[in-house]
């Protein structure tokens, strides 16, 4: 079955939040769902690209500085947009970065992991009480091919550790995306929410996040890559759309390309590595995320329910939940 622009339904009324839309695959999501009627939040680290975006795209659209290497903007963020709006109907989390320049975050962290995973953890839970009540709210959290490449989760400071220019630190930040997304949704479901968590991956698209200096080992792939199987940057977005906005896709679902080893094509369900599928892993990361960034998600301590239905679907997914009891969201403090 094939998926297309043209499957993309009405989006007027509803209210967008994309991060990194200021250019690629973010400002390709950006654009069709401004096209469609939502009105798109632009979280940007750079305002005049923001704004420069907004202006190509059209629509109902409003530009929020965000810096995802830097919890004190990704709070200031989140107020801004909690002060303008009561509500959200769809969080997207797209912004990435791939060996960066060297350096560490703000707050001290490797920035593959800061950026990709703790930026989206924080203000995932700083907005989410505007979404919980919201009928067919989703939060989509975009992973990548590259979480194969992450491994098992081993001890925190390989997490930690410097990784700017190494394929395996950035495919440990994209591991943590997936894994964030089902125990987000694992949590969302055991509470009742209307919100549903669902990741997508592009597949191979030549964005700028190709911009970086990838390690000598990693160049020739990328270059055959990328002039072999990559896709344009409008088909490379359909996984993050149709995650935000077909209704039946199911919370933890796993969605990307569906041809050449995922790497192009309609956007169908994907196959994650044995690491992404960790339950044990997942509690660990998020209690992990929640020292580093102090954004500890509310949670109701009776909760025990661990059905496939608490997962959001009448059936187990890929990577189904069958751990014990945890406490399910139902708003973050910062």
């Amino acid at each position: 079955m094939t998926w297309s622009h043209a499957d993309i339904p009405d989006q007027s009324g509803r209210i967008a939040l994309i991060t990194g839309a200021s250019g690629g695959i973010g400002l390709e999501t950006a654009r069709t769902l401004a096209a469609r009627g939502a009105h798109v939040v632009l979280a940007c680290r750079s305002e005049h690209r923001g704004r420069a975006a907004a202006a190509r795209i059209g629509g109902s659209t409003e530009v929020v500085h965000l810096d995802l290497g830097s919890l004190d903007s990704v709070r200031d963020a989140a107020a801004r947009v909690r002060a303008r709006h009561d509500h959200l109907d769809l969080l997207i989390n797209n912004a990435g970065v791939m060996f960066p320049p060297y350096g560490r975050t703000e707050d001290g962290f490797e920035p593959h992991f800061g950026v990709n995973h703790l930026g989206h953890f924080a203000l995932t839970g700083l907005l989410l009480d505007r979404m919980t009540q919201v009928p067919h709210s989703r939060i989509v959290t975009v992973t990548s091919l590259a979480h194969r490449a992450g491994g098992a989760i081993g001890p925190y400071e390989a997490w930690l550790a410097d990784g700017h220019q190494s394929a395996a630190a950035y495919g440990r930040s994209k591991l943590a995306n997936l894994l964030f997304a089902r125990e987000l949704q694992h949590r969302l479901a055991l509470a009742g929410a209307a919100t549903v968590s669902v990741a997508a991956h592009p597949g191979l698209s030549p964005t700028g996040l190709w911009d970086g200096a990838p390690p000598a080992l990693v160049r020739p792939f990328a270059a055959v890559g990328l002039r072999c199987l990559a896709q344009p940057v409008d088909r490379a977005a359909l996984p993050s759309l149709r995650a935000a906005t077909d209704r039946t896709v199911p919370g933890g679902a796993y969605l990307g390309p569906s041809r050449l080893f995922e790497s192009r094509g309609t956007p169908g369900p994907a196959r994650s590595s044995r690491a992404a599928r960790d339950h044990a892993a997942r509690a660990r990361l998020w209690e992990l995320s929640e020292e580093l960034t102090e954004v500890r998600y509310i949670c109701a301590p009776e909760a025990t329910s661990t059905s496939p239905a608490a997962e959001g679907g009448s059936a187990p997914q890929e990577g189904g939940d069958t751990a014990g009891a945890v406490c399910p969201v139902t708003g973050a403090r910062g």
